[in-house]
């Protein structure tokens, strides 16, 4: 299944509060709070958003259902990624209408837990969106913060019980919701971005109480999880991809401190970092390919010679662009089915907007576009897997499987092929331990190559392992110790040595 334009699946998007019955309880609270201590892929892609564990491993190569399977445990439908809390895993799913969140033991996958609150309206999904897209994120006392596009956020204890609830929306996303929570030093950070109201949030993690809320007006669209910063001054800062731009926000106050512009009008994937450098990459259409963008003329001229019905707005049937007609729901901002002279102005924007990967320098104060850029590349570009930095090389998977390899200081292409024997689409995020690389397809394909350390042109992607899980795959896996942690659409596999 293609992706097509505008399309999404936000591969990274709970009434009574209590759990349900689960087994006794073996780990003392101490215990589980060291365990939660010691394993770090606490949010989705792992240690800031990154997909890379460091100290991970011995992990295999190949395995399928019938291969290296330590265990398995079927599941209700998901997309959320696991999340690792010391000997938990944790994920998110949908039954009926209860929004579940699901401890289980990391060792055995047995449930210890499944929590729920019930969803107090449907929103509009895309059709390969999900209500349980957004991953969880635990921080080192082992509690589960989750996020669900048709309710709000939730924290659970280590244990499942209900610690808070912060109802939040309806929202405006034509696609629905997918930003997955982050928490750091105390604050439960999640970004909101609509068509309409867009805003970045923190919340006490111990109360659930506001502490801060900002507003994101140029935000239009957007599925991308932040990342955190340390600028030179030892400032914190949230680093926030949306339309059009990059925005930091000091983690204490929320206040804007700069901004880099020259990013596609839609966002889906999480930046990754390396030192004071960022790596972001936007796909929004492909009339925001360079050498396919076209004139729009401006307002007052369109009305004057479109506007058949003379009702001042432009309809679909009087849309000048044929080509482009098709894309008046996601721009059409208030949703009344026509265009007005905002979303005429955002849709003249949005087209004006690239695709690219971008690196960029951080930090500074205010508009830092001119300051910032090292360097941007605009060819096979994915919407929804996020890049990957890993071993000195910088790799980036595009919906097709078209694999692009840079060196990421100066975006020197190193490799750029399909996946061999990987041909497939690919809406997980890759992720990286013990020298290897993993890319999961939506068939259940799951591509292994072995990082490059050198760089030398072609040596990773000669060396590649096809894995076939046979089950439909979405969600981005989680990597702790000598296991591999992926989910399938009706289970969680762990697969080790």
């Amino acid at each position: 299944m293609r992706l097509t334009t505008f399309a999404v699946l936000v591969t990274a998007i709970a009434g009574c509060g209590g759990p349900t019955a689960a087994p006794p309880e073996t780990r003392s609270p101490g215990q589980r709070s060291q365990e939660a201590s010691a394993v770090s892929w606490g949010r989705f892609r792992g240690p800031n958003g990154s997909g890379v564990a460091d100290d991970a491993g011995p992990l295999p190569t190949r395995f399928d259902p019938d291969t290296n399977v330590v265990w398995t445990t079927p599941l209700p439908p998901g997309h959320s990624s696991p999340v690792i809390s010391g000997s938990d895993l944790v994920l998110t799913a949908v039954e009926a209408e209860r929004l579940l969140t699901i401890g289980l033991d990391r060792a055995t996958g047995r449930e210890r837990w499944r929590s729920a609150v019930s969803a107090p309206r449907r929103e509009a999904l895309d059709t390969r969106n999900h209500a349980a897209a957004a991953t969880p994120a635990v921080d080192p006392d082992g509690h589960v913060y989750v996020f669900f596009g048709d309710f709000g956020l939730v924290s659970y204890d280590a244990d499942g019980h209900e610690r808070w609830r912060v109802p939040l929306g309806p929202f405006t996303n034509v696609y629905g919701m997918g930003a997955s929570p982050i928490v750091e030093d105390g604050l439960v950070i999640l970004a909101c971005d609509q068509q309409q109201g867009s805003f970045l949030l923190a919340l006490d993690a111990t109360t659930g109480a506001e502490r801060w809320r900002t507003q994101r007006p140029e935000a239009k669209s957007g599925h991308s999880s932040p990342v955190l910063w340390t600028a030179a001054d030892g400032t914190r800062q949230v680093l926030m991809a949306g339309s059009f731009m990059l925005s930091a926000y000091d983690l204490a106050t929320g206040d804007r401190q700069w901004w880099v512009g020259g990013l596609p009008f839609e966002m889906k994937a999480t930046p990754v970092l390396d030192g004071d450098t960022l790596f972001v990459q936007g796909y929004a259409s492909p009339f925001n390919q360079v050498g396919e963008q076209f004139e729009i003329d401006g307002w007052d001229e369109t009305v004057a010679e479109h506007d058949r019905d003379g009702d001042g707005l432009i309809s679909r049937d009087e849309f000048p662009q044929a080509q482009a007609r098709g894309y008046i729901l996601y721009l059409d901002l208030d949703g009344d089915g026509a265009m007005n002279e905002e979303d005429w102005r955002y849709y003249r924007a949005a087209m004006a907007s690239v695709n690219g990967m971008v690196a960029m320098r951080l930090g500074g104060s205010g508009e830092m576009t001119a300051e910032s850029l090292v360097w941007r590349y605009d060819r096979a570009v994915p919407q929804l897997p996020s890049p990957l930095l890993y071993q000195g090389l910088l790799y980036m998977i595009n919906d097709g499987g078209i694999l692009t390899v840079f060196r990421p200081a100066t975006g020197e292409i190193v490799d750029r092929r399909r996946l061999r024997g990987g041909v497939d689409d690919y809406y997980a995020s890759p992720v990286a331990a013990d020298g290897k690389l993993f890319f999961v397809g939506t068939s259940g394909k799951v591509v292994v190559v072995d990082a490059e350390t050198d760089g030398t042109p072609g040596g990773s992607l000669d060396r590649v392992t096809v894995n076939d899980l046979r089950s439909l795959a979405y969600a981005t896996p989680a990597i702790a110790e000598s296991r591999i942690y992926i989910r399938t659409v009706d289970a969680l596999w762990a697969f080790g040595e």
